[in-house]
């Protein structure tokens, strides 16, 4: 091994302090957790209303407070001590299953109709889009406070993969729970995981607050953070692109529908079609995290965005499952590439003083293509039909593709 790798090696491991560790374990735990209730409450509402509408609804309940209070959140991150705001975030969430856990069970529904538990499930939701507009912007806040600064860009790609293999056993582990117990079990095990990811993270010591906002009032400070965004034009358009991508061509919101009446398969053949794109991000963000991509990521972001939305049309087309798993799977690789230089430019471009309010308008680009993307695909299909709602985004997806190549020309040539 020459010196330069044996350094890079080792620069991995220096990674890995027991801080750090503690982050990402209790991370997984908690956002395995946190993925399994998708497939566990798109079965049952599918299950009790028979509606697609309904799936899309899902989505725009949490959308709607995490984008409102995403700006204010921002600052709040970074005037806040991250490691209490997050445990406290957490502690949030794992109220909010138990009660999701007792209105899906089945002493519930002896007394309160399928509209009646429809409702009182988007009234909960509703509020953990509340929470999730502080949890999500000071998670990506704290890691730079963990790890020295010129192991940031590895440790963000060891986060993502963590995130990645949580993002993946989630919903599987969700399929096989409702494939042999019940959604009561499988929410019992939701609030266990989130209970043990809290006590993992209090392990960790506080931080510094590392932003001083003098006398600039909450909104001075937000605008500080849009101009920012609005002044790199690499990270605007890395931001856009992923948004306008992932809100017309995330298939994610009618994976219920597809597992049930085209593909013909139960819950746990939901769990692994939700798994499959998941574990195509894993695979892609392991290898890049080992031999990071050294130059042109921008021209292959643009490809990697066409590619993703030529997967969901093979995948809206098919009616085998072993070709819809490929599909997504492949779908998975494409987007993990993405995810790996989207993240990569965030860390690159961020000052520490700004990455709360920074991750905050990032996450409204997020918010707004996956839970939008959700209501879209919802709507969509309720008016067009399942297959040609999915068909109409792929289309979509490759036509954002082309228009940002030929527009937005300094993503084109970026390079780090």
């Amino acid at each position: 091994m020459t010196e330069a790798n044996s350094s890079e090696k080792r620069g991995f491991f220096t990674v890995i302090n027991h801080e750090f560790t503690w982050f990402i374990t209790g991370r997984m735990l908690f956002i395995g957790g946190l993925r399994m209730t998708p497939v566990l409450l798109g079965w049952k509402l599918y299950e009790i209303t028979g509606s697609k509408l309904a799936l899309g609804i899902l989505g725009l309940s949490e959308v709607i407070p995490a984008i409102l209070l995403a700006l204010p959140a921002g600052v709040k991150v970074d005037r806040s001590n991250k490691r209490n705001l997050i445990a406290t975030c957490m502690l949030l969430y794992f109220v909010l299953m138990f009660l999701l856990l007792l209105t899906t069970s089945s002493y519930t529904s002896q007394w309160l109709s399928p509209k009646h538990i429809s409702w009182v499930i988007y009234g909960i939701i509703f509020f953990t889009g509340v929470v999730r507009a502080y949890s999500g912007p000071s998670f990506n806040a704290f890691l730079a406070q963990l790890v020295p600064s010129q192991q940031l860009v590895r440790a963000a790609s060891i986060n993502s993969m963590a995130w990645l293999i949580a993002a993946v056993t989630g919903p599987a582990v969700a399929g096989l729970l409702l494939g042999f117990t019940n959604i009561t079990i499988s929410f019992s095990i939701v609030c266990g995981m989130i209970l043990l990811g809290y006590l993992v993270f209090r392990q960790i010591q506080p931080k510094p607050v590392s932003f001083n906002p003098g006398n600039n009032r909450t909104w001075e400070s937000v605008k500080v953070g849009l101009k920012f965004v609005l002044h790199k034009k690499a990270l605007l358009g890395a931001m856009s692109l992923d948004m306008f991508a992932v809100l017309f061509g995330g298939a994610t919101a009618l994976l219920p529908v597809f597992a049930k009446d085209i593909l013909h398969v139960g819950p746990m053949g939901l769990g692994w079609l939700i798994a499959a794109t998941y574990l195509g991000n894993f695979i892609a963000i392991a290898w890049l995290t080992y031999k990071p991509l050294k130059r042109k990521q921008g021209t292959l972001l643009h490809y990697m965005v066409g590619g993703f939305g030529f997967s969901i049309l093979v995948f809206a087309l098919s009616n085998n499952y072993v070709l819809s798993f490929a599909a997504l799977f492949v779908s998975g690789l494409f987007d993990g590439v993405s995810m790996i230089i989207r993240g990569t430019i965030m860390q690159i471009f961020v000052p520490d003083e700004m990455r709360g309010r920074v991750s905050s308008v990032n996450s409204i680009f997020i918010n707004s293509s996956n839970e939008l993307g959700q209501f879209e695909s919802g709507v969509t299909a309720d008016l067009m039909g399942t297959v040609p709602s999915v068909v109409f985004g792929g289309c979509m997806t490759l036509l954002v593709s082309i228009i940002t190549w030929v527009k937005a020309t300094e993503l084109r040539k970026l390079e780090y």
